[in-house]
C-alpha cells in the first residue's frame, strides 16, 4: 500500500492550492494529490469561456507545470478515482482497487456535473462543460453543429451561449425560472444580460421546462418541452449546476448532506480528515452566517490555505474570506464581490444602456454585494463596503460621480 502523510483528493484549484499552501507553510511530509482527471491541476474557469472559444491553450490553463510538482516533492495520481475513504485505517481506495494510506486527508473533490432526470439525457450530443474532456468533446463536434440549446441560464450556461454565439451558431437558451441568473444575482442585472444575449441573436426562453431530448440516430436531434414544442439542436449543453462529489467521505460517517460539513478550520467530523472547495458546506459569515457551500475559485484558494495552516499547526482565525467571482459575456465583464443572498434592497449605479454599471445589494441598509459590469473602479472599491459591512446611504450608493472608496467610514 502506498503511504504519504498527506493525500489531496481532487486536482482542482482547491487540491492544487492545499499542496503549494502546505510547502508554504514548510511542511515537510510526503503529499500526494489523487485526481478523477487525466490532466495535472489546471483552471476550470477558462473551459466555458476562452478554451471553448479556441483563444487559450491548454498548457496555459495549467496552475503550474508538470515539473514544478516535482520540484515541490508532490507526486501526481492521474485519472485515479476514489471510491471509499477508510478513517480508521486511514486509507483511501481508488476505483481499481489501490489503496494509499494518509496521515491526514485533505478532501477537494468538488463536484460532477448535474445531469438531467429525463429521457434522452445520455444521447450523443448531450453535453456538460465540467471538464477539459467534456469542452473537448464539444469542440470536436462543432464542425457538423449549426443550431445549439444550452439548458441552463446561470454562469456557465450563459457564458458558452455567449462563445458558441460569437462562434457563429444559433443558440437557443432555456431557463426554468423566470429570469437568467436567478440565483445568485437580482432581477435588474438579470435583465440586463437577458436583453444583451436576446441583441446578440440569442433565443432566451424563459419559465419553461425540458420534457425530454428527441433523438434521431441514437444523437439528439431536439429538445421537447412541456408544452409539446421542440427546439430543434444539433447540440445540446447542460448547465444546471453540480452534484458535489462527497458519497465516499459520507459513507466512512462524515456529517453532511448536499456537501460536506466542515468547521472553521476546514475540518470534518472524521478524525484527520479536512474538506475544501466546491464540495465544503461551510458556515459563511457573508451568507448572513448561514451554512452553504460555494463554488468559486477564491472560495477553493482561501479555504486550501485555511486547512494547510491547520494541518501545519499554524494558529489562524479560520475561514472569514470575502466570496468574488466573474464571468465573461461578449465584451461584458461581470465582477461580483460579496453574496446578494437575502438582500432586501438594491441600487443600481450609472446607467446599464452604457454597458458599465453596478448593482449594489443591501441588508438593513448595509452593503452585502456588488454587481459590476464593466466597472472595474466599483468592484475594487466596493469591497470595503462588503467586508465592513457599511451601511450607506441608497442616494450616495446610486451616484456614479461619488467614489465608493468615500463612503466606507
Amino acid at each position: 500500500m502506498a503511504q504519504f502523510d498527506i493525500v489531496i483528493v481532487g486536482g482542482g484549484h482547491a487540491g492544487a492550492q492545499a499542496a503549494i499552501a502546505l510547502r508554504q507553510a514548510k511542511v515537510a511530509g510526503s503529499i500526494a494529490i489523487v485526481g478523477e482527471e487525466a490532466e495535472p491541476p489546471y483552471e476550470r474557469p477558462p473551459l466555458s469561456k476562452d478554451y471553448l472559444a479556441g483563444e487559450k491553450p491548454f498548457e496555459r490553463m495549467l496552475l503550474r507545470p508538470v515539473a514544478k510538482w516535482a520540484e515541490l516533492d508532490v507526486t501526481l495520481h492521474t485519472g485515479q478515482r476514489v471510491v471509499a475513504v477508510d478513517p480508521v485505517a486511514r486509507a483511501i481506495t481508488t476505483e481499481d482497487g489501490a489503496t494509499i494510506g494518509y496521515g491526514d486527508l485533505v478532501w477537494a473533490a468538488g463536484g460532477h456535473a448535474r445531469r438531467l432526470g429525463c429521457a434522452g439525457h445520455d444521447l450523443r450530443g448531450v453535453h456538460s462543460v465540467r471538464t477539459r474532456a467534456d469542452v473537448g468533446r464539444m469542440i470536436a463536434e462543432l464542425p457538423g453543429t449549426r443550431q445549439v440549446v444550452v439548458i441552463g441560464g446561470g454562469y456557465i450556461g450563459l457564458e458558452a451561449a455567449a462563445v458558441l454565439t460569437n462562434l457563429g451558431q444559433a443558440v437557443t437558451v432555456l431557463e426554468a425560472q423566470d429570469r437568467v441568473l436567478a440565483r445568485v444575482a437580482g432581477a435588474s442585472l438579470s435583465r440586463f444580460y437577458e436583453a444583451e444575449h436576446r441583441a446578440h441573436g440569442v433565443d432566451v426562453r424563459l419559465g419553461v421546462t425540458v420534457d425530454c431530448i428527441e433523438e434521431r440516430d441514437g444523437r439528439a436531434c431536439g429538445v421537447r418541452l412541456a408544452d409539446g414544442s421542440v427546439v430543434p439542436a444539433d447540440m445540446v449543453i447542460v448547465g444546471i449546476g453540480i452534484v458535489p462529489s462527497v458519497a465516499p467521505l459520507l459513507r466512512a460517517g462524515a456529517a453532511g448532506d448536499n456537501g460536506v460539513a466542515v468547521d472553521a478550520h476546514c475540518r470534518t467530523s472524521l478524525p484527520h480528515v479536512y474538506a475544501i472547495g466546491d464540495c465544503a458546506l461551510h458556515r459563511n459569515a457573508f451568507a448572513d452566517g448561514a451554512t452553504i457551500r460555494l463554488e468559486s475559485v477564491q472560495n477553493a484558494n482561501d479555504q486550501a490555505t485555511v486547512a494547510a495552516k491547520a494541518i501545519a499547526g499554524i494558529d489562524s482565525p479560520g475561514y472569514d474570506a470575502v466570496p468574488w467571482f466573474w464571468s465573461n459575456q461578449f465584451d461584458l465583464r461581470l465582477q461580483t464581490v460579496g453574496l446578494s443572498i437575502g438582500h432586501d434592497a438594491a441600487v443600481v449605479r450609472g446607467d446599464p444602456a452604457t454597458r458599465s454599471f453596478s448593482v449594489i445589494y443591501l441588508r438593513d441598509r448595509r452593503v452585502i454585494a456588488l454587481d459590476c459590469v464593466n466597472a472595474t473602479r466599483d468592484f475594487v472599491q466596493g469591497r470595503a463596503l462588503v467586508t465592513g459591512r457599511v451601511a450607506a446611504d441608497p442616494q450616495a450608493l446610486g451616484d456614479a460621480t461619488i467614489a465608493l472608496k468615500t463612503l466606507h467610514p
